[in-house]
């Protein structure tokens, strides 16, 4: 980690500019500028009010609208650290989670963590449009860019569609890849549906966080046309993604 020399210079009180929204720029350029680089632990409260002659107050007030932006976090017990840039996702083209980390130049890896045949009780039978007793594949997998946990993912593929999909299939191939190639089938259209939410025990695990960590949670339908072929539901850190939307007129 580099050493900054000009610390005192950085902050001015005749400026006019509320003394946390400077400290934001300085923390911030510093990070922009891999003084601070992300997984780094920043100084602490006490050292940033001792190298800025700044009040607890403030140092407060900036590292807590540093944490809203998601440009830093907070570990108990630890400290605060520069977070790793989240991944932007554009709400407006049908993606696959493969396809679209390799557009952005990261290495995406899917871990199946569970693959069986369950019959539909009454709320799954609702989401898919299928009657309560009706076979589907179940697949639990964790999404990962560049080996980064992302998303925890649970899927619904009925039987009737899909009735030969394996375990070995998932580990070596996208899903639309399989879709495609083994079953003509391809997803011409999404909704999702978000919500927030706070990760489960199993899923904070899985995503290296802690029990309760705010999430948002994707509740996805993918149709070949009018026939819904996929249910999925996925748990996703704020932290680490994102979703832009951009609308015109």
């Amino acid at each position: 980690m580099q050493q900054r020399t000009d610390l005192k210079e950085t902050i001015s009180r005749s400026s006019g500019v509320p003394l946390y929204l400077q400290l934001i720029d300085v923390l911030t350029h510093d990070i922009e500028n891999h003084v601070y680089k992300a997984g780094d632990q920043l100084p602490s409260e006490r050292e940033l009010c001792d190298l800025y002659q700044l009040s607890r107050i403030t140092v407060r007030q900036a590292l807590q609208e540093l944490e809203r932006e998601g440009t830093i976090t907070k570990k108990h017990g630890k400290g605060t650290f520069v977070a790793e840039k989240p991944i932007q996702q554009n709400l407006v083209n049908l993606y696959s989670f493969t396809d679209e980390m390799k557009r952005l130049g990261k290495i995406p890896k899917t871990k199946v963590l569970d693959f069986e045949v369950i019959r539909l009780n009454s709320r799954l039978a609702k989401k898919l449009k299928m009657d309560a007793g009706i076979e589907v594949v179940r697949v639990t997998r964790l999404r990962l860019a560049d080996d980064r946990p992302l998303m925890y993912e649970t899927t619904y593929l009925p039987r009737t569609i899909f009735p030969y999909l394996t375990r070995e299939q998932f580990e070596q191939r996208s899903m639309y890849t399989i879709f495609r190639q083994d079953y003509d089938v391809y997803v011409t259209k999404v909704v999702e549906k978000f919500t927030a939410t706070k990760m489960q025990k199993n899923e904070a695990a899985q995503l290296t966080e802690a029990t309760g960590t705010p999430a948002i949670l994707i509740k996805r339908y993918g149709y070949d046309h009018e026939r819904l072929v996929e249910y999925t539901s996925s748990i996703v850190s704020s932290g680490k993604f994102y979703y832009r939307v951009e609308i015109t007129n």
